[in-house]
C-alpha cells in the first residue's frame, strides 16, 4: 500500500474562512499613492489613449478627482505636472515659480483637502527644454550632477512652501537627497518628508508616462544616471547612501519587474519601502484585458499584492481609484 501524506498544507485552504485566517499579505486602501496627470486650461479631462481609464485634468477638474478619490478612501496622491513648451528652458526656471501651474495647483489642493497627503515630483524634466532630469551640458550633452542639485534644491523649496507634504526626488542625481534635506531644513521645512527614488531604473516601462507629458529625452536617453535593469546589488548601494543622506522613506522604480530588488531593499532597510508600480506595467494588463486574453480586475489585484508581498509599504499605482473600488466592494 502507498504511503498516504503526513503533512497536507491543503487543509488550510479548504475554506475561504481558512484560506482569510491564514493569509499572510492584505491589500487596503492605505496602500495606495495615486498618481494624477495635471494640465493647463480649465474644465478638461483627456484620457491618455496608452493608459485606458487614466485622464489628464485642469487643475479644476484635478480637485474634482481628488474628491471622488477621497470618497473612496485614497488620502495620498502623487500629481505630475504637463508643462507648455513656450515656459521650458534648460535651467528649469518654471519649476519654481509660485504662480506656475504645478505650485498654484498643490496649494490650491491643500486649502480644499487640508487632510490629504501630497507626494510632489522633483526632476527638471517636466521643466527643461532637452527633457532630461538634470542640466545638460550645451557642448557635450553630459547630464551635469552637481550644477544640478542646486535647481533641484530650489525645486523642493518651492514645493514646501505650496503645501507638499513629502518630497519625491525622482531625477537620481548623486547627492541630492542630502542638498534637499540640507535645503529644507535650513529654511524650516524640516517637517516636510523625502521619498527618495532609491532604485530607479532606466526601464522600457515608462512609455505611456512619458507620453502623457510629453517628457521624453530631446536628445540621448536616461542611462548616465538611471540604473541598469541588470544590477540587483547597485540598488543597495543607493540605498546605504540616501538613508545615510537622510531619506524618511525610500522607492523602488519600475515595481512589477523588479520584485527581487523591492525585496532586497525591505530586507536592509528599517526605513518603509515604497514601489512605483509604473505606467507600461498599468499598460500592459489593460491591453490585454481589452483583448479579452486576462481578466483585469483579477490581474490588477494579483499585481497589486505581488508588490506588496515582495516588500512594499506603500505603491504608487494608476490602479489605485479602481481598486479602491473592487476592495470596497469586498
Amino acid at each position: 500500500m502507498a504511503l498516504l501524506p503526513t503533512h497536507r498544507p491543503r487543509r488550510n485552504r479548504k475554506s475561504e474562512v481558512i484560506r482569510n485566517m491564514v493569509q499572510e499579505t492584505n491589500l487596503t486602501v492605505h496602500d495606495f499613492i495615486y498618481p494624477l496627470f495635471l494640465i493647463e486650461g480649465q474644465d478638461k479631462t483627456i484620457e491618455v489613449s496608452s493608459m485606458p481609464g487614466i485622464h489628464r485634468f485642469t487643475a479644476d477638474r484635478l480637485i474634482d478627482e481628488i474628491g471622488q478619490c477621497v470618497e473612496l478612501g485614497i488620502k495620498a496622491f502623487a500629481p505630475f505636472p504637463s508643462i507648455n513648451d513656450a515656459l521650458k528652458d534648460r535651467l528649469a526656471k518654471e519649476s519654481a515659480n509660485p504662480e506656475g501651474l504645478y505650485l498654484k495647483t498643490i496649494a490650491d489642493i491643500k486649502r480644499q483637502f487640508p487632510d490629504v497627503l501630497l507626494m510632489t515630483d522633483v526632476a527638471m524634466d517636466p521643466y527643461s527644454s532637452d527633457g532630461h532630469d538634470g542640466v545638460v551640458d550645451a557642448e557635450t550633452g553630459e547630464i551635469l550632477n552637481d550644477a544640478s542639485l542646486e535647481i533641484l534644491g530650489q525645486m523642493a523649496l518651492a514645493q514646501a512652501r505650496a503645501g507638499s507634504d513629502i518630497i519625491g526626488p525622482s531625477d537620481m542625481m548623486d547627492g541630492r537627497v542630502a542638498f534637499i534635506r540640507d535645503v529644507l531644513d535650513r529654511n524650516a521645512f524640516s517637517h516636510v518628508s523625502i521619498m527618495s527614488y532609491t532604485a530607479k531604473y532606466a526601464s522600457a516601462f515608462y512609455g505611456p508616462f512619458r507620453d502623457a507629458l510629453d517628457s521624453a529625452p530631446k536628445k540621448g536617453d536616461k542611462k548616465s544616471y538611471q540604473m541598469n535593469p541588470a544590477n540587483r546589488r547597485e540598488a543597495l548601494r543607493e540605498l546605504a547612501l540616501d538613508e545615510q543622506e537622510g531619506a524618511d522613506m525610500v522607492m523602488v522604480k519600475p515595481a512589477l519587474s523588479y520584485l527581487d530588488v523591492i525585496l532586497d531593499v525591505k530586507n536592509h532597510t528599517n526605513l518603509p519601502v515604497t514601489a512605483y508600480n509604473v505606467s507600461g506595467e498599468y499598460a500592459m494588463v489593460k491591453a490585454a484585458a481589452r483583448n479579452g486574453w486576462l481578466d483585469g480586475e483579477k490581474t490588477m489585484l494579483e499585481v497589486l499584492l505581488s508588490i506588496k508581498r515582495a516588500g512594499a509599504d506603500a505603491i504608487l499605482t494608476y490602479f489605485a481609484k479602481e481598486a479602491a473600488a473592487v476592495l470596497r466592494r469586498g
